[in-house]
């Protein structure tokens, strides 16, 4: 078996050990993969449609619709914030990993991003399951929301090689990281359309990446449009350059991490 076979298998078996992990023990076990958007789609849903009278666009737009369309918003910030969080201490909680010369430890941020990607996919189920309850149907160009993951998973790979490098030395990124993920929520259309942002600060939200993703899960997930390939494109192709760099990066000073830890 190649080198490369050998990392995918390592990858994957790391993966599915780390999110049995997560739920071992627990009385509900992976079940808790399906509640917890479940409870968070409600949460929002209640506090920003009902409470706040929060609307997407149109008067006739129903509570179920601003829904859905949350929903989606929180699926794919959850992913990348879930790649962003965790990343500072993969290293520094690994040690063990660190100190065995044989061990792969490049593989420790595509675990983590393994991980997101599964419950992203438990997100997307719930999702389709709501939008069925909901009566909305399951559009024809659902199936587009995985080119529109691509740029995505790249760009927490690459974020995720860069921070878990320097996780080891910066103890305090974790703090720090737990502060920009929260002010990336608001500044990428999570909780509102691109629409309702005013001109004068619209091209701070677009310079955001998941502003795109977003916009286009949107698009193929709710409203049954088309995929805007080149926008998607645009992304593959800074995504790619962000996750090359953040490998280079995580090789080159991952020699210091024995004397660090």
């Amino acid at each position: 078996m190649s080198t490369t076979a050998n990392y995918f298998e390592l990858t994957y078996q790391l993966t599915k050990r780390e999110i049995t992990g997560r739920y071992k023990g627990s009385m509900l076990g992976i079940f808790w993969s399906f509640v917890n958007p479940l409870l968070m789609l409600v949460v929002y849903t209640v506090f920003f449609s009902m409470i706040l009278k929060v609307r997407w666009g149109s008067n006739g737009e129903s509570q179920t619709d601003f829904a859905m369309l949350l929903f989606v918003g929180l699926i794919m910030y959850s992913f990348i914030a879930e790649c962003i969080n965790r990343a500072p201490g993969l290293v520094t909680g690994n040690v063990n990993y660190v100190k065995k010369v044989v061990f792969p430890i490049a593989v420790l941020p595509a675990v983590s991003c393994g991980s997101a990607l599964f419950h992203w996919l438990i997100s997307m189920v719930v999702l389709l399951l709501a939008l069925l309850v909901t009566g909305h149907g399951i559009v024809s160009t659902s199936l587009l929301i995985f080119p529109v993951m691509v740029p995505l998973v790249l760009y927490g790979l690459g974020i995720g090689w860069f921070l878990a490098s320097v996780g080891v030395f910066l103890r305090d990124l974790n703090q720090i990281v737990g502060v920009i993920t929260q002010v990336l929520m608001f500044m990428s259309p999570v909780f509102f359309s691109v629409t309702k942002i005013p001109e004068s600060f619209r091209g701070i939200f677009l310079a955001n990446p998941l502003t795109t993703i977003i916009e286009q899960a949107r698009a193929v997930l709710i409203f049954g449009q088309s995929l805007d390939w080149g926008a998607v494109a645009v992304q593959v192709g800074i995504a790619a350059i962000v996750c090359i760099a953040g490998y280079t990066w995580f090789r080159l000073t991952r020699r210091g991490f024995a004397d660090v830890l």
